[in-house]
């Protein structure tokens, strides 16, 4: 390959090294030796940025002593499916439990202005044919998305026996009894035969660690505790209580890139605090087609679903059904790689291609930045100088001309982040912002333990907690159960087949927990367990395959994708398997087709 690559759409060359140089150098100066350390844990003296803005008062009721089948912790999509797949299956005995006021999940808690999904809500929706809804737009905005999870839960039954505004804080596996006693913070204390961890990866938000904080003395929330109290407006935006504030907005990624250009329109003054720019493809969003909706035949949604997901694992398709900016790469790629003889290429030329065919795209997704933003400092200083996939791609077709508005400011903090916070004032190299509001876009506790982003305790055989069993990493057969925690299963992050699209990952995790406890109930089994040397034969295969992907990762700027650039410490999405959903969706499938070896039954 020439080290000389020509992008068509640019009409402009580009130099291979000195483009990896450049990458190098923007990684280098934002690598924080504090890695996750450096973030604050929005409990103690901020617990007040995890309290719940949408529910209403919580109504006293009696402690529950009794006992049910299947405890589900959590009431998100991955929750809700399972649930769904337990009733569908005919089991009445179900229980959901959130700390939220209903269902949902982070689109219970994420209601801030121009949140929508952001893979296709035709894929991204769950139980569409179930339910028989169809999304109403390409990608659906938040209310929508919660009325949907509100329509599984009613259709479903999931709300008969659902505790909400409850935090199961200690499980304990009971050996004489073969069930676990759950405890909360109601003072509940019943038993389960079978427990699900369904909290999901965007459940504990994070707060920057900055000096002075804590002292700042005029309004700050996280975005995903939206105060519309303060700002006025809603999620559509119309945020008229903004108007003669001048409000900071800390973060760039996903959340800012949707919320920033609301709050622009509205504030007397935004600045927008940026330590990594995001990469931000054109979004191009429409309504549903129902002459389109009338074409599709059932099972229409899981094809379409696998159809995007092979391709982002790499693999070929004859046809793109989602067609939008996450699959253009791949698009791309697969003409530049001439398909018809990639499988005579080595490992190393296929990744050299896919590298020049990612430098293509986002010199693309660079050289828009230049021609939407009419400044020139603030347009560089808006282009990312990294590979696509090291942080998750956005996609927005209004964030770039928020700065184009005369009360709206980049402060670019050159990769190190905010220095320090007053009373009143963000300050970066020096220089105070006085602001009246600090809203904080800094995403969510991916990849620390499941206790810390939880909250519950587990206890497994022998009073073993389940956060030092997993002290060294996670130990999982197929990331859904560990040995010396029987009938516990796991849905969420994990060692198993990363997307994307989550929902896709929580759709196959579902049905293999369903079809495990279909299993169990089928034989009467009191207990369901992982044993040891088959999880220590999982976990060696999830070591060998993570092996080749480090390298993409140590050579990515830092960001919870590569656990803050220290690559070398296990976090959750260190994890996964090296092979691809596809391949490991496969894998389950034939496990669970094979008499599912490796799973202790009595």
């Amino acid at each position: 390959m020439s080290d000389i690559l020509e992008d068509s759409d640019t009409a402009a060359a580009i130099d291979v090294e000195i483009l990896r140089a450049k990458y190098r150098q923007e990684r280098d100066k934002r690598i924080n030796k504090l890695g996750k350390a450096q973030y604050v844990a929005t409990d103690g003296a901020f617990g007040h940025f995890t309290d719940d803005p949408y529910a209403q008062k919580e109504s006293a009721r009696d402690p529950k002593t009794d006992e049910v089948e299947v405890l589900i912790i959590g009431a998100g999509f991955s929750a809700l499916m399972l649930a769904a797949k337990l009733r569908e299956a005919g089991h009445r005995s179900i229980r959901i439990t959130d700390k939220a006021g209903d269902v949902g999940g982070t689109w219970y808690w994420n209601r801030y202005p121009g949140a929508q999904c952001d893979v296709e809500s035709y894929i991204y929706f769950p139980l569409l044919e179930e339910t028989g809804y169809m999304p109403s737009r390409k990608y659906a905005y938040g209310p929508e998305i919660l009325d949907h999870a509100r329509r599984i839960a009613i259709q479903y039954g999931l709300y008969e026996h659902a505790l909400f505004q409850t935090q199961v804080v200690e499980l304990h596996w009971l050996d004489s009894e073969g069930k676990w006693l759950v405890k909360t913070d109601r003072g509940d204390a019943f038993r389960a035969h079978f427990v699900a961890t369904a909290g999901g990866p965007l459940n504990k938000a994070r707060l920057p660690g900055i000096p002075g904080i804590e002292s700042f003395k005029g309004r700050a929330f996280h975005t995903s505790r939206w105060d519309y109290a303060y700002t006025g407006g809603d999620s559509g935006g119309n945020l008229e209580r903004l108007i003669g504030k001048r409000v900071a907005i800390i973060g760039t990624g996903c959340t800012a890139i949707q919320c920033a250009p609301h709050v622009g329109k509205w504030a007397k003054d935004l600045f927008v605090f940026q330590r990594t720019p995001s990469s931000v493809d054109y979004r191009r969003n429409r309504p549903t087609d129902p002459e389109w909706a009338k074409t599709l035949k059932p099972g229409w949604q899981q094809r379409r679903r696998e159809n995007f997901t092979t391709q982002l694992a790499g693999g070929h398709q004859d046809e793109d059904l989602v067609a939008d900016g996450w699959t253009d790469i791949f698009r791309n790629l697969n003409a530049y790689l001439a398909v018809e003889h990639a499988e005579q290429q080595n490992p190393e030329e296929s990744e050299a291609r896919m590298e020049a065919a990612d430098f293509l795209k986002m010199n693309q997704i660079r050289a828009r930045v230049g021609e939407v933003v009419k400044d020139k400092a603030t347009a560089e200083a808006l282009k990312p100088w990294y590979r696509l996939f090291c942080k998750r791609p956005t996609f927005n077709d209004e964030y770039l001309d928020t700065f184009n508005r005369e009360n709206v400011v980049l402060v670019d903090t050159n990769g190190r982040g905010v220095d320090r916070i007053t009373e009143n004032a963000l300050v970066v190299d020096g220089k105070e912002y006085p602001v009246d509001c600090i809203i904080f876009a800094t995403g969510f506790e991916i990849d620390t333990s499941l206790e810390r982003r939880s909250g519950v305790k587990i206890y497994g055989r022998d009073g073993l907690l389940l956060d030092q069993y997993w002290a060294d990493g996670h130990r999982t057969l197929h990331g859904f159960y560990s040995h010396g925690f029987p009938n516990l299963f796991h849905l969420g992050v994990g060692q198993n087949g990363w997307t994307v699209n989550f929902v896709h990952l929580a759709t196959e995790q579902s049905i293999h927990i369903a079809e495990v406890l279909q299993h169990a109930w089928k034989h009467n089994l009191r207990v369901v367990e992982p044993t040891f040397e088959a999880e220590a034969a999982w976990v060696a295969e999830i070591r060998r395959k993570t092996m080749t992907k480090s390298k993409f990762y140590e050579e990515c700027t830092p960001g919870f994708l590569n656990n803050e650039g220290k690559v070398e410490e296990r976090g959750a999405l260190q994890e996964q398997y090296g092979g691809g959903p596809i391949e490991f969706f496969d894998i389950i499938r034939r496990w669970r087709a094979g008499g599912m070896d490796g799973l202790r039954r009595e």
